[in-house]
């Protein structure tokens, strides 16, 4: 059975728990989930991104839930927008590594699919016990206002609503958005009344220093300010509104979603890829490429929502090459990979976004595959794949190891986004021949520093490495670093590709497509 992860989800939706939701309420304001449920059309058009980031993270500070920030997808007024909220029952929304880094990740789908964003304020700023993990880097706090800055100047809309604290460098960010919001009772300032009574010796309130009314009336720094959470949101749904319609259908129909046990079948060591494609493609013909080359990687051209989209699938049973003996299952060879490339290739010609769907070993190893030219036909895929300019969106519904990996699309490769089951693994290798790999490693220091080890001890030392390979494969681990955008259950596969896929075709830049030199 496909692991269940409900009852987790159900917690880190909770944010700092439920007394930090009292303390929010107090204070006359929602929660980030409760104002972004007021925000978009429906439920269901809200399509969550990074759940799990900072999951087991920052422990010896009491963690951080879903790294103290809501990002997702959602329909407002009927337009598809990116929505950034910082969750104040977290640290005050205060900023971790991993909230930059989450912000970041928004930021850039938003970018490359021309979404408006959408940002609810709610932060105190920086972590300071982290700051220099925060503050000073590429990918740190101040990327994200340069962002703001290369964003409205590419001409995508950007929203920003003050609903509590937005204190010190993060007060940059909506103030370089293209529409201030504000609500009574909440503070814009670069240092709080404390910092400047300590800094310059100045007594002054809140509300003085940075309120709504002073920065509506005195500063002119807001364009619209509103008494409450639920003015501000109404307001900013009108706002919304007011931008051109979307262009294409972000509600795609599609058949029914097959029920949970419909893919218990595909959690097992072998099966045929087809089937798996045959519940996440459109009831259409499936236009197989090279159906008799290349046979561990399946390719060809479907429909998702009556969208046109190309695939690229490892196969996960056994097949019989045209030629020589059997091929495992999960592992891609030289014919596989050209084949690949070639197909990518065509997909750029014809402007067909790729679907990837990952359950892959690596790279076939040994003298013949080596003799064969597997780095040559494997850096030939890498090659396409990098240079790709149409829209790509990955799965991975078992392992992702190795330069499999990298060969179907992985983080380093620029997807659109990239969604994983919760049995989904992922690791430069499977957990037991890294234990084999690592011990042998360590069993040679020990030799080396004069010490035997007995069986008794080097099972325990494979256990321990094994142990501690197998949490870093767990997929909550890849999710809690953004490695991942979302983990999806099995069923609901269909749904996710039909949203990223209405996102990812959104814009087309028309870039023209080009490869760089391949071995030949």
């Amino acid at each position: 059975m496909p692991i269940d992860l409900t009852a987790e989800e159900a917690a880190i939706r909770l944010g700092g728990g439920t007394k930090a939701i009292e303390r929010q309420h107090e204070k006359g304001r929602l929660t980030a989930r409760e104002r972004i449920a007021k925000l978009v059309d429906r439920a269901s058009d809200w399509f969550e991104l990074g759940l799990w980031a900072g999951w087991k993270m920052y422990a010896e500070w009491g963690g951080a839930p879903s790294a103290g920030v809501v990002t997702g997808t959602g329909v407002v007024g009927g337009r598809r927008v990116m929505v950034i909220a910082n969750d104040a029952t977290v640290k005050a929304g205060a900023f971790f590594p991993m909230t930059c880094k989450k912000v970041l990740r928004a930021q850039r789908i938003a970018t490359e699919n021309r979404l408006p964003l959408v940002y609810l304020v709610d932060s105190a700023g920086v972590f300071l016990p982290l700051q220099d993990e925060v503050f000073p880097d590429e990918d740190d706090f101040g990327r994200i206002f340069r962002n703001n800055a290369v964003i409205s100047a590419a001409g995508i809309p950007q929203f920003a609503a003050i609903m509590g604290n937005c204190v010190a460098g993060g007060g940059y960010l909506p103030v370089l958005c293209d529409t201030l919001l504000m609500t009574e009772g909440s503070g814009l300032y670069l240092a709080g009344p404390a910092l400047v009574k300590a800094a310059i010796g100045q007594v002054v309130d809140s509300e003085t220093l940075g309120g709504a009314k002073m920065h509506a009336a005195v500063s002119g720094t807001i364009d619209y300010r509103e008494p409450t959470d639920d003015a501000c949101i109404e307001r900013l749904r009108r706002l919304i509104e007011m931008l051109p319609a979307d262009t294409r259908d972000v509600h795609s129909g599609g058949v029914s979603p097959p029920l949970a046990e419909v893919f218990e079948r595909f959690t097992q060591p072998e099966y045929d890829v087809r089937d798996l494609l045959k519940l996440v493609l459109d009831d259409a013909p499936f236009d197989e490429y090279k159906a008799d080359y290349g046979q561990t990687l399946v390719c060809g051209f479907g429909r998702i929502g009556g969208k046109s989209v190309g695939v690229v699938a490892n196969q996960k049973q056994r097949v019989k090459a045209a030629e020589g003996p059997m091929q495992f299952g999960g592992v891609i060879y030289v014919d596989s990979a050209e084949k690949a490339a070639r197909f990518i290739m065509d997909c750029n010609q014809l402007r067909v976004p790729i679907l990837f769907v990952q359950n892959v070993n690596g790279f076939m190893v040994g003298k013949e595959s080596e003799q064969a030219g597997i780095i040559k036909a494997g850096a030939k895929l890498v090659n396409a794949i990098s240079n790709s300019v149409v829209p790509k969106v990955t799965l991975i519904t078992g392992g992702s190891y190795g330069a499999g990996n990298y060969a179907l699309c992985g983080k380093a490769f620029d997807p659109r986004f990239i969604l994983a089951w919760p049995n989904a693994q992922y690791a430069v290798m499977g957990g037991n021949q890294a234990a084999g790999t690592l011990l042998d490693v360590q069993v040679q220091a020990l030799k080396r520093a004069g010490k035997e080890p007995d069986a008794e001890e080097l099972a325990a030392l494979r256990d321990k490495v094994k142990a501690s390979y197998d949490e870093q494969t767990d997929i909550r681990y890849a999710a809690a670093r953004l490695w991942v955008d979302a983990i999806v259950r099995p069923e609901d596969t269909r749904a996710a590709l039909l949203t990223a896929l209405a996102v990812a075709t959104r814009y087309d830049d028309g870039k023209p497509f080009k490869t760089g030199v391949f071995q030949v």
